[in-house]
């Protein structure tokens, strides 16, 4: 029997769910599905999984690639450690050469 079969019959490629949504957001499912940007709820839902996985993903790799390595390097040399007012300060120099204005 093939792997994909069962008793002769294709597997299913997705798997039923019942959930239970607090009534604001059952709501904002709706209105999605109402104003014809999702043809069904499921695709709604799906969508929403694709994203928080897809931050997951981006949260993992930012860790991994940023985080980490920071962290090692300052642990292998603490000298390189800035005060709360230093890093303040070049948060507020790269704001301001950005143009972002102080969110405070």
């Amino acid at each position: 029997m093939n792997p994909t079969q069962v008793k002769g019959r294709p597997m299913r490629s997705t798997q039923q769910f019942s959930i239970t949504l607090p009534n604001e957001m059952a709501d904002s499912v709706r209105a999605k599905v109402a104003s014809g940007e999702y043809a069904t709820e499921s695709e709604v839902i799906r969508d929403g999984l694709r994203a928080l996985l897809a931050r997951d993903k981006a949260m993992d790799a930012w860790l991994r690639e940023q985080v980490i390595p920071a962290a090692r390097a300052l642990e292998a040399d603490p000298a390189q450690a800035l005060s709360l007012e230093q890093a303040q300060e070049r948060l507020t120099s790269r704001r301001r050469a950005r143009n972002v204005p102080n969110p405070v």
